[in-house]
C-alpha cells in the first residue's frame, strides 16, 4: 500500500530557498536595498525595497522597537504567516522530478507569503476523482494537519469544485490548489491598472464555478398567496444565494472585459506605432525567475525591478538601448511562465503575451541553475503555442539564452549543450556579465540578416538623413564627395525603402 512520502521542511527547503531569501532583513523593515552612493535610485530598487519592507512587517519584529513601532505592537502582536502543508500526486516522471515540482510549489507558497510546514506527495496512477489523494490518505493528512496546526492545505494541481469541498469537509481547514496560489501571487504583484484588471478577471473566471452556498435557507422564496408568481405549480424557492453570487460575478466580469477591451485598444495603438518604427523590437520571454529582468538590466542598465522570487515582473517593461555597432533596439520584458500556468491567466494576459508575437526576435531565457531546464523550455513553448493558436500569427525567430551559468551544475550544462542546437543558444550570466557581449553579437548578426545593404549618396543639406542612418543602421564605410556623403550601410528593409531616393549603385560616381 502506498504511503505519503514526508520530508522535513528545513532539510528539503534549504536548497530550494537558499537563493530566495529577501534582501530586506527578516527582523528589520528598515534594512532594504542598499541605496548608499546612488543619487537617484532606480524604480526597480524602490519597488524591491517596498516589497521587502512589507514582507518584514508581515513576519513581525523580534528586535528592539521604536516608540512609534511600539504603538502598533499590540495590534499586530498576533499576526503571523499563514502556515501551509503542500500535497502532490506523483503520476509520472522520476523521484527527482516530482521533488523538484514540490520545491517549485514551495517557492510559490513562500512568494505568496506563507510558511511551509510539510511537503507530502503520493504515488498514484492518476489523482482520485473524489478527494484528489484518496479517502485513506485524507485521514492521514487530517492527522498531520491537527499535529502541525496548519491553516491551509495546498494541492499541486487544479482541484475540481467537488474535490475542494470534500477535502475541506474532512480536513476542517482551508484547501486551495496550484491555480488559486498563482492567482494570489499575481494579485499581490500587479501594479498597473491593466494588470490588476487582468488578474481580477482571471480570479473571477476561476471562482465562478466554485461559488458555494448553504442550501435553500438563503434563497429568495417565491411562495405566497394563491395567484402570486404564476399561481399553482410555479411556487417554490426563487434565486438562491449561489445564483445571486454568480449573477454578481457575471456582471463584474462583463465590466472588467469592457475595461480591458478599452485598454487593449490603447495598447494596439501603441503597438501600431512601434510597428511603424524601424527600430528592431526584441521580446524577452521565459520561465518565471529565469533572470529575464536581470538580463535586460545587464544589457541596457535600465534598473527595472529584480527580485529572486517567482513572478516578480507582471507588467511589461520596454527599454531602448544601443548595440555595440551603434544600432538602436528596443527590449520588452514580459511576464514569466510556469508549469501548468492557469488557462484563466493565459486568456487574461493575452494582450500582454501578444507583445512576444509582435517582436522581431525572441530571447527565450532559461534558468540554467534549475534541476530540469528542458522542462522549463517545454512549458514556455506550450504557452506561446496557445497564444499563437488563438491569434493566428507566426512565432518570431528566437535565441535561447541559458542564464545563471555561474550557478549551474556542469552536468546539466553539458546536457543542454548536447540536446540544444548550438547555433541557436547562448550561455550567459546576467549577474557576472559572462556571455552578455556574445549575446549582443549574436543579436547583431541576426538583425544583419534582416537588413538590406545599400549605398547612399546624401546631400550635405540632409544631415538629418545621415544621423538617422547612423542611429538605425550599420555604417560600413563613409566618404565625402562633391555630391554629398557616400554611405555604404546595412539598413532595415523598411528604412531602405523610405530612403530609396538616395540609393545609388556601388559603381556610380
Amino acid at each position: 500500500m502506498t504511503k505519503f512520502t514526508s520530508y522535513d521542511t528545513d532539510q528539503l527547503l534549504s536548497q530550494a530557498f537558499k537563493d530566495n531569501a529577501p534582501q530586506a532583513s527578516e527582523h528589520n523593515p528598515d534594512e532594504g536595498v542598499d541605496l548608499s552612493g546612488l543619487e537617484s535610485p532606480t524604480t526597480g530598487q524602490l519597488d524591491l525595497e517596498e516589497r521587502n519592507s512589507f514582507r518584514s512587517v508581515a513576519q513581525g519584529s523580534t528586535g528592539k522597537t521604536s516608540e512609534k513601532e511600539a504603538e502598533f505592537e499590540v495590534e499586530y502582536r498576533k499576526l503571523r504567516l499563514e502556515q501551509v502543508i503542500l500535497v502532490g500526486v506523483w503520476t509520472e516522471g522520476t523521484t527527482a522530478q516530482v521533488e523538484a515540482n514540490m520545491q517549485e510549489l514551495a517557492s510559490l507558497a513562500e512568494t505568496a507569503g506563507a510558511e511551509v510546514l510539510e511537503l507530502l506527495y503520493q504515488k498514484r496512477d492518476r489523482p482520485d476523482p473524489g478527494t484528489y489523494i484518496g479517502s485513506g490518505k485524507v485521514e492521514e493528512l487530517r492527522r498531520i494537519v491537527e499535529a502541525t496546526g496548519a491553516d491551509t492545505v495546498v494541492c499541486d494541481g487544479e482541484l475540481s469544485p467537488g474535490q475542494m469541498v470534500a477535502l475541506e469537509d474532512r480536513l476542517k481547514v482551508k484547501v486551495i490548489d496550484r491555480t488559486m496560489l498563482i492567482l494570489d501571487i499575481f494579485a499581490q504583484h500587479a501594479k498597473s491598472k491593466e494588470g490588476k484588471a487582468q488578474v481580477s478577471l482571471a480570479q473571477m473566471e476561476y471562482l465562478y464555478t466554485r461559488v458555494r452556498g448553504w442550501g435553500g435557507n438563503l434563497s429568495r422564496q417565491a411562495g405566497g398567496r394563491a395567484g402570486s408568481n404564476g399561481g399553482v405549480g410555479l411556487r417554490g424557492p426563487g434565486e438562491t444565494r449561489i445564483e445571486a453570487d454568480r449573477r454578481r460575478l457575471r456582471t463584474e466580469m462583463a465590466r472588467l472585459r469592457r475595461e480591458l477591451q478599452g485598454m487593449k485598444t490603447a495598447r494596439e495603438v501603441k503597438r501600431a506605432r512601434r510597428q511603424e518604427s524601424t527600430v528592431p523590437k526584441i521580446a524577452i520571454a521565459g520561465y518565471t525567475n529565469a533572470g529575464k529582468s536581470s538580463l535586460i538590466n545587464a544589457m541596457t542598465g535600465a534598473g527595472v525591478l529584480v527580485e529572486d522570487a517567482l513572478f516578480a515582473t507582471l507588467d511589461p517593461t520596454t527599454r531602448r538601448t544601443t548595440l555595440p555597432d551603434g544600432r538602436a533596439i528596443v527590449f520588452t520584458d514580459t511576464v514569466g511562465f510556469v508549469r501548468h500556468l492557469p488557462t484563466q491567466l493565459v486568456e487574461a494576459f493575452k494582450s500582454t503575451l501578444e507583445e512576444v508575437l509582435g517582436a522581431d526576435l525572441i530571447l527565450h531565457v532559461v534558468d540554467g541553475s534549475a534541476p530540469f531546464p528542458l522542462q522549463q523550455i517545454e512549458a514556455v513553448n506550450a504557452v506561446i503555442y496557445d497564444v499563437v493558436k488563438e491569434s493566428g500569427e507566426e512565432v518570431p525567430p528566437e535565441i535561447i539564452v541559458i542564464n545563471k551559468i555561474d550557478a549551474a551544475d556542469p552536468l546539466i550544462l553539458a546536457e543542454l549543450r548536447h540536446v540544444l542546437d548550438r547555433d541557436n543558444v547562448v550561455y550567459v550570466s546576467a549577474a557576472t556579465g559572462e556571455g552578455v557581449a556574445e549575446l549582443a553579437t549574436r543579436i547583431e548578426l541576426f538583425l544583419n540578416s534582416l537588413d538590406a545593404r545599400v549605398t547612399l549618396v546624401v546631400p550635405f543639406t540632409r544631415g538629418d538623413v545621415v544621423s538617422r542612418v547612423h542611429e538605425l543602421g550599420t555604417v560600413l564605410k563613409e566618404d565625402y564627395e562633391a555630391a554629398g556623403t557616400r554611405l555604404d550601410v546595412r539598413l532595415p528593409q523598411r528604412l531602405a525603402d523610405e530612403l530609396r531616393e538616395f540609393v545609388v549603385s556601388p559603381t556610380e560616381g
